[in-house]
């Protein structure tokens, strides 16, 4: 059975490829990026391509996949308010075009995965967030992927789509097996912090002022094997609707500070710096709708994503 994974060169889609391939399903990636070996032969086929080109699109009704993992797009709250235009075009124009095609061609009941973020929920009205709150994004990117978690819906309703949209909390860590982790220079406050224990760098972290028990801001962080699993599971079961993938757990920045610590076994040097801007103080998630459906639990801890990481960025 073919699934096509979009982004299959990034960080998640990279370790979805892994998870899909190791249960048995035809994998074929796309990405405007080459992947490394180190994934690359666990796809059956490559295209490097944007997702929304034609050439991708023909190749999707070609290969009658039965699910399409839909990773690809662009991921940064910061920079987005910055540069709307690229957030929007990229996360909603594109995806609308590929939706569009498959309604046109009648190919509807391809499964549509589609990665959606935390950040529709903008500063959360109460913690956990549940899917039932309401979304309020505070910056373009958790916009963008809002209005494609609604034209989803809209689509589903009107020419039966199927799709599930993940809504996504702190994926970090990597591959178990260290074959796959985080790009050099990721902005996830994980890799920056072990980047620069292992470079003798300074880590700068942003914000001391937030209204937390220790002034630094709290995050449910989620294994990327676990997430790998969550859309393995998406393809096999006929679960339709949006979805929350964390741990109903928060973590302090500061307390990824001293977790850095003690896996390294080493001092983290660190100086103090402003605020991002769109940053919540808090933000965790009940998995309990999609735990309920699929039966699927998280099973790394903190200590595994930190150790998993490390051993990624010193192989």
């Amino acid at each position: 059975m073919n699934v096509i994974v979009t982004g299959a060169a990034g960080y998640i889609g990279g370790q979805t490829v892994l998870a899909l391939s190791a249960a048995g399903y035809r994998v074929i990636g796309v990405d405007r990026h080459m992947p490394s070996m180190s994934i690359r032969w666990a796809m059956d086929d490559f295209l490097v391509s944007d997702f929304a080109e034609t050439n991708c699109l023909h190749l999707i009704a070609r290969a009658q996949p039965v699910a399409i993992v839909h990773c690809a797009g662009t991921s940064l709250v910061g920079p987005s308010i910055l540069d709307p235009s690229t957030y929007y075009e990229n996360n909603f124009v594109k995806t609308k075009y590929m939706l569009d095609y498959l309604v046109e061609n009648k190919l509807t009941d391809i499964k549509l995965i589609f990665s959606s973020s935390a950040a529709v929920y903008g500063e959360p009205v109460m913690l956990p967030c549940s899917e039932e709150d309401p979304p309020m994004p505070i910056s373009p990117y958790g916009e963008s992927k809002l209005m494609v978690e609604f034209m989803l819906q809209a689509y589903h309703h009107a020419y039966n789509l199927k799709y599930t949209a993940f809504r996504y909390f702190n994926a970090c860590g990597a591959d178990p097996e260290a074959r796959h982790g985080q790009a050099p220079g990721a902005t996830h406050i994980i890799a920056r912090i072990l980047e620069s224990v292992r470079d003798n760098r300074e880590f700068v972290l942003n914000g001391t002022d937030f209204d937390t028990a220790d002034g630094t801001c709290i995050r449910d962080y989620v294994h990327v094997e676990d997430l790998a699993q969550a859309h393995v599971l998406a393809v096999q079961q006929d679960v339709i609707g949006i979805f929350n993938l964390g741990t109903d757990q928060g973590h302090s920045n500061k307390e990824i500070i001293d977790m850095a610590k003690s896996v390294t076994d080493r001092e983290v040097a660190v100086s103090t710096g402003p605020r991002r801007a769109g940053d919540p103080a808090q933000l965790t998630a009940s998995p309990a709708r999609w735990s309920d459906d699929t039966g699927w639990k998280p099973q790394f801890t903190l200590r595994d994503i930190v150790q998993h990481a490390w051993t990624w960025y010193t192989q």
